[in-house]
Formats: C-alpha cells, sequence, structure tokens
C-alpha cells in the first residue's frame, strides 16, 4: 500500500527554516543569559531565572513548531505566526529606542514568515484547502 504524501513546497521549507534560524539565535540568547545568571556580582535570582527559562521556551518552541509544519502538522501554523507577530511590537519598540538596525529586520522577519506561513502553497501543503 502506497501512502500518497503532499510534496513539502519552497515555501514552507523557508518558513521552517527561518523558524528554525530564529530558534538557533533564541537559544544563543538563552544561553549567554544562563552564563550571565552564573557570573553577575548582583542579580534578581528569580526574575534572573525566569527571564533565561522564557528565552529557553521560546528556542524550544521554534523549534519543534518548525519540526511539525514539516511534516505538515496544520495546527502548528497558528501558533507560529502568533510568533512571527509579536515580532512586530519587539522591533517597533527597538526602532523607538533608537535600535532601528535591529527593530527594522525583526518587523521584516515577522511580516516575511507570516506570509510565507499564509501562502497558498503552504496553505494547500497543510490541508487548508
Amino acid at each position: 500500500m502506497a501512502i500518497d504524501s503532499v510534496p513539502t513546497p519552497v515555501t514552507l521549507r523557508w518558513a521552517v527554516r527561518l523558524l528554525r534560524g530564529q530558534a538557533v539565535v533564541v537559544g544563543l540568547i538563552a544561553a549567554g543569559l544562563l552564563v550571565a545568571n552564573f557570573t553577575a556580582t548582583r542579580t534578581d535570582l528569580l526574575s534572573a531565572v525566569l527571564i533565561t527559562l522564557f528565552a529557553a521556551g521560546a528556542a524550544a518552541a521554534l523549534w519543534a513548531l518548525g519540526g511539525a509544519l514539516l511534516r505538515h502538522r496544520a495546527g502548528a501554523r497558528a501558533p507560529a505566526i502568533v510568533l512571527q507577530l509579536m515580532l512586530l511590537p519587539i522591533g517597533w519598540f527597538m526602532i523607538q529606542g533608537g535600535l532601528g538596525w535591529l527593530g527594522v529586520p525583526l518587523i521584516a522577519l515577522g511580516i516575511g514568515v507570516t506570509w510565507l506561513l499564509v501562502s497558498p502553497p503552504t496553505t494547500r501543503a497543510l490541508g487548508f484547502e
């Protein structure tokens, strides 16, 4: 018996690559926070641990969502879009704070990955059409 599988379109493959790239970057940030937690001379331990755990959890979520989307799990698209849309206010506040060189690419990344996730080829591959 042959199982008929839908090929993974290029839009979905790029969305997964970008999600996994974000996971790696956020994971590196979490690792840096962990090092800072151990080397800081003074810190609010609870806040430091919670921020580090939040970053590690975000990295794990991005990686897992990328994997689920690669396996054409339709339920992973909405959480991935939510995480991408969260980049918009983050980027905006970075621009307002004088970090436009980082805020503008974050906004572009959020919009770009969202577009890849809602594009017609991705929508078909995930079984929404």
